[in-house]
Parts: C-alpha cells; structure tokens; sequence
C-alpha cells in the first residue's frame, strides 16, 4: 500500500468541512490544529486543492478511511472497525457545528418550511459522517411485488459485526451506566468506547410534544429515506397509551411531510430498545401506506376500516376538526384490544397475569387528513411456537427469524447479512442443475423451500439475471408470509369473522 500523506489528507477533509458548511473559513485553523491534534501531529500546512474531486463527494468516508489507515500504520489506533469508528467520530466531532448553531439554523429554515429544515438537518446527519451512508449503500435492497403492493426487501450488511479484539477489550470495560442506553439525550456529543459509540458527531433538535421536552435525531443506519428518531427526555419505558397517539398526531402536526410510528410495548413484538420512550418516522411511502380499505367500520362518522394487508390492522381518517374524535376512538380500540380474548384463534389477553394484546401505531398525513394505522400484536407463546404464536413460524427462519417491528410492520424486510451469500450461492447451485441443497451443508436450512421452487419452475429454463430476479421475487412471497404469520387474525374467512368479532365487541 502507498504510503499515506496525512496532511494532503486532512487538507481534504478541511475542503470537504467547508464546501459542506460545516465550518467556515474563519474557522480553518482552528479546525486544522483541532485534528492534528488528536492525532498527534507537531504541524500542518495548509494546501489549495480547488481541483480535488473531494468537494463533490456527498460523505466524508473516503476521505476518513485514508486518515484511519495512516491513523493504524502509524499505531495510533487499533485496526478494527470498533476502534476506527472511535476515532473518525471524534474527528468528525470536531467539524461538526455545535448544538446550539445547529438548532439556531433548524429553527431558522423551518419558518420558510418544514421540508427545508429537515433537509438541512438530514443533510448534516449525512456530512458529519454521523448517518453511516457509505455503509448504508451497501445495503441489498429490491422491491418484490406481492398481492399486498410492492414490499421492500433489504439484506442489512451495513452494520458491522464486531472483532474478536474488540470482544476481549469489552469484557475489561467497567460499566458505567452513562448513558443509560444508546437512546438517551445525553449521547449528544459523548466521547464513547468499546461498549458505547461515540457520539460526538450526532446532533438533536428539540420538541415539544405534550409540554414535555422530546428530540429528534436521525439513524445513523438509515434503512429508509431521513429514517428519524424521536426520543423523549426522560428515560423511561416504552408505553403505547392515549399520549402515544396525542404526541403522534402531533409530531405529523409539526412534520406533515414526515410519517411517525411507534414499536409495541411488550417483548416479541416490539423493538429492539423497549427500555427508552420513542417514535421512528422519516420520508418514506411504504407499502402499507397504499393498502386500501377491504372492509369499512363505523366509529363515530371517521373514516375507518380493516385494510388489505397481511397483518391485522385498523385504518382511521379525519380532518384536523375532528381530531379529538380520532384520538378518542384509537384508545377505545386499544384499551379494548388490551382486555379482549377470543379463545377460538388462540387470543388471550393475560396468561398468568402477564399481559399480551398492544397496537403498533403509525401516522401520516394524506392531504389535509390525519391518518392512522393501529396493527394488532400479541406475544404469546406455545409449545409449537416457542418464540411467538404470532411472529415468523419455523418454516419462514430461513429466511427471517428476528422479530417484526414497526419497520417490516409497514412491509420494508431487514433481512440479515448471511443471506448475501446464501442467496448467491443458491442461484450457483440451481444453475449447476442440483434437485436438493442436502450437499451443502450451509444451505441445508433452505432446502424445503429450495425444493419448492424447483417443482414451481420447473418448466422455465431460469438463468444468470432472469434466476436472480426469481429468487429475489420468492424472498418477497416469504416475507409477505412472515407478516401474515405476524397478524392476530388469519386472512381467510374465519380469521376475518374474528376480526369482525373483536370489532363488534367495542360497540357493546
């Protein structure tokens, strides 16, 4: 490898700061003695590098990969991708503008237009290197079109897996328990370690939901377009409940463009982090979105009804006049939804005194109307389903395992990264003419469903792209039986009686 020339690099990166405004030019030596500062460096020279194709890069990754590089040659950082995250954070940290200048700014455009702040505010996200977007690119992604529209199919290999070496050093890390979890608002700015990103590069604008102090940030692992997340200040459990719908409606109020969501709040079917209150939005039309009404209720005069989607989900319409109504009618439903059993389709509301029944809740906005989606979820266990009655059953984990939350709720796949390979070495294998996966031992959790395909095609001489687009198109028939798989009530004649059953039972 050629060898690295530091201060032609950190050149770059200073253009790179100033023609994405993340500093000024009063403020390059200031910068510049900040970075070769943390990098140990006696001196720096400032170079004219007008002609770098550096300026027209959208994120700082290349730029960082080369400073890391020289950083790990000349033994200032281990090579990992733990410890290289630390240390182009903290570089990045440097650059970016501070809290208060950034919310100054947010609040400035945001009085021309909503879509101007949070495309400025996206825009930071993406230039201080906090939203990871050359990993995120990474990312495998395909739309496959269903009888429920088109869904979204992503193979998440964006997030990195951790070294060997940065294992060991965790197990030597004294938890400290700041922040209390990676949600809390005290990670803006925090130094981070082993077992904690650093954060000196994110940044949060405040809101104000309720009379209570809220932020938004952004994922730094974007699996949609401006994926946003609203955090509350105080850190405490996610709880679906009347002020769950208010601070919604709200936030859609403040970010009509935006759509907002909550995960449910018991194991299985929420999220990843139940132990800190918030909302995922961003600027995305999923497929749930165009799912239109197949049967229509009566609440109160709103429009609303059951909607085509392979989950048991509720769809309830007003206008900003009618707003309280809508709000009013969503507890009803959940509040029934959180005592109702219907023993006859395995629903029960408390086993032991342990609660199951929630809502997964959506917003957005359709014109002038407030919209919301209220899916279903209960977290019940069997024998025969030991990780969920109604989650992913066993004959779908070769595809998706994990649990489905609020993202593959509205029908956007967050597949892991061992199907990359997987599916790869499938279409070698089935080019090669093999009836079975039972000589190869990695694919052998495929097989069942490998074997399907081959009698369903078998009168098609499938090939090079044609195969691949085949395979992608079944992975997307495999998550649209994950979700129907998911939904509280079945999709056929007795699933939606039960359905119009639970429905009756809150007009008594």
């Amino acid at each position: 490898m050629a060898e690295i020339d530091i201060n032609f690099e950190l050149n770059r990166l200073i253009d790179f700061a100033l023609a994405n405004n993340l500093i000024e030019h009063e403020d390059v030596t200031w910068a510049a003695n900040n970075l070769i500062g943390e990098l140990g460096l006696n001196n720096f020279e400032r170079l004219s590098l007008e002609h770098d194709n550096n300026l027209n890069l959208n994120s700082p990754d290349e730029i960082l990969n080369k400073i890391l590089d020289w950083a790990a040659a000349n033994n200032l950082v281990e090579d990992t991708m733990t410890q290289r995250d630390l240390l182009d954070t903290r570089l990045m940290g440097l650059l970016t503008p501070r809290p208060s200048d950034v919310i100054n700014e947010f609040e400035k455009l945001y009085k021309s237009s909503p879509e101007d702040a949070t495309d400025y505010f996206y825009k930071l996200g993406v230039t201080s290197n906090y939203i990871r977007a050359a990993r995120t690119a990474k990312n495998i992604v395909w739309k496959s079109k269903t009888e429920f529209g088109e869904l979204d199919i992503t193979i998440n290999i964006s997030k990195p897996e951790k070294d060997p070496r940065d294992i060991a050093k965790a197990g030597q890390v004294k938890a400290s328990g700041y922040p209390k979890c990676l949600l809390c608002r005290e990670n803006e700015g925090f130094y981070g370690h082993i077992n904690h990103p650093a954060r000196q590069n994110i940044r949060l604008v405040p809101l104000n939901l309720r009379a209570e102090n809220w932020y938004m940030q952004y994922s730094p692992y974007s699996y949609y377009n401006e994926h946003c997340i609203v955090l509350c200040e105080e850190h405490r459990p996610m709880k679906i409940a009347r002020e769950t719908f208010e601070n919604l409606l709200k936030f859609i109020e403040i970010f009509p463009h935006y759509f907002i969501g909550s995960n449910a709040d018991l194991p299985i079917v929420g999220g990843s982090i139940l132990s800190h209150d918030h909302y995922q939005g961003g600027r995305y039309k999923f497929a749930m979105d165009a799912a239109p009404f197949e049967k229509n209720y009566d609440f109160y005069g709103l429009e609303a009804g059951r909607i085509k989607w392979p989950m048991s989900a509720i769809r309830l319409r007003a206008d900003h006049e009618h707003r309280n109504i809508l709000i009013n009618t969503a507890c009803e439903i959940l509040d029934a939804w959180r005592e109702y059993s219907d023993p006859s389709v395995n629903i029960f509301a408390y086993t032991g005194g342990v609660p199951h029944n929630t809502i997964t809740p959506i917003a957005r906005r359709t014109g002038k109307l407030y919209e919301l989606d209220l899916v279903l979820r209960n977290n019940l266990t069997s024998s025969e389903h030991p990780l969920g009655i109604f989650h992913p059953h066993e004959e779908v984990h070769h595809i998706k395992k994990e649990n489905i939350g609020l993202i593959e709720v509205m029908g956007l796949a967050v597949l892991p990264a061992r199907l990359k390979n997987s599916l790869e070495k499938i279409c070698e294998v089935w080019a090669q003419g093999c009836a079975d996966l039972s000589g190869f031992d990695e694919l052998k959790i495929h097989n069942d469903w490998y074997k399907s395909l081959r009698d369903k095609y078998k009168d098609k001489n499938l090939q090079g792209d044609s195969l691949k687009a085949m395979i992608r198109a079944e992975v997307g028939h495999v998550f649209a039986q994950v979700l129907t798989h998911s939904g509280v009530f079945k999709r056929n004649e007795a699933g939606f009686a039960a359905f119009d059953r639970f429905v009756a039972s809150l007009k008594k």
